[in-house]
Formats: structure tokens, sequence, C-alpha cells
């Protein structure tokens, strides 16, 4: 019993530990901006800065948009731009179609009785070329000023593994 509670145990910890933490560490980058009132208006940037150092830039990655819109959002999809600012200063714009229901007007994603949550891929397998500052600029594409029933907007940026 002594040498389970000395040998045995403490290993265990160990491993138990570090799988929570490299679960963890898959993810790169996740953050979320709020919409005010839930009215997105076609000037509202939603930005996230991303810091790269040399270490990171041996990684591959993939990169996710992360949606969340009430159940009275009123279209079944939503077009984003996104402008990637690289530290160089050159960037990047992509146009996204992201479907948020089935021709019948059901939902995708994770519904809840107030919100429903999509996450898309946005690319997958990247490197980041570049050391430094990486600006992430998010901002809709639908025809209204202001659209209704958009809660956040999130980037998530995960390690492939």
């Amino acid at each position: 019993m002594k040498y389970f509670r000395k040998t045995i145990m403490p290993i265990a910890l160990f491993l138990v530990v570090g799988m929570m933490v490299s679960c963890e560490m898959s993810v790169f980058y996740d953050e979320h901006k709020t919409i005010k009132d839930n009215v997105w208006n076609i000037d509202d940037k939603m930005v996230f800065n991303v810091e790269v150092d040399s270490a990171d830039m041996l990684e591959r990655y993939n990169f996710l948009i992360d949606l969340r819109n009430t159940r009275e959002y009123p279209y079944s999809n939503a077009f984003l731009f996104i402008k990637t600012t690289f530290p160089n200063g050159g960037y990047a714009l992509d146009t996204m179609e992201c479907p948020l229901t089935d021709p019948s007007g059901k939902w995708y994603g994770k519904v809840s009785s107030s919100h429903v949550d999509n996450r898309f891929y946005l690319r997958k397998d990247i490197i980041f070329p570049q050391e430094g500052m990486y600006q992430f600029e998010i901002f809709h594409g639908l025809r209204d000023t202001n659209v209704v029933g958009i809660k956040n907007v999130g980037l998530r940026i995960e390690c492939v593994e």
C-alpha cells in the first residue's frame, strides 16, 4: 500500500494533469465580442488582436469563426467579411457565407431556448507566415445596415494535431 501511495499515485496524478493541460493547449486563441443590444451595425467591426512569436510560426492552425444569434434572427444565413492585417502591414480580405438554417428553417448548430451557437471554419491547416501582431476585423456583409439578432462573434484558433 505504501508503494502505491508513494509511487503509483504521484505518477497517475501527473499523467491526469498532463492530459488536462495538453487538451487545453490545443486552443491557441479564443475570444468573443458581444454585440450591443443584439443589433450589429454595418460599421461595427469586431476586432481581435493575436500576438504570434517565432515558436508559434512552427505550428499549423485552424481558424474558426463563432457566431451566436437569437432565435429571432430573420435570415437563414449570414455573410461576413474578415480582414486580416499582417505584422508587416499587408492584409487579406475574406468573404464567408455562414448557413444558419436548413431549407425548412430548422436551425443548425447548438440550439438553446434563447440563442443558437454555430462555429465555421475560416481556414484549415495554416501557418503564421510572420512574427508579430495580427489583427482580425470581422464585419457583416448583409444588406441591412443594422442586423437584428446577432448576440456575439468570436475568433478561435486551434492547433492542428
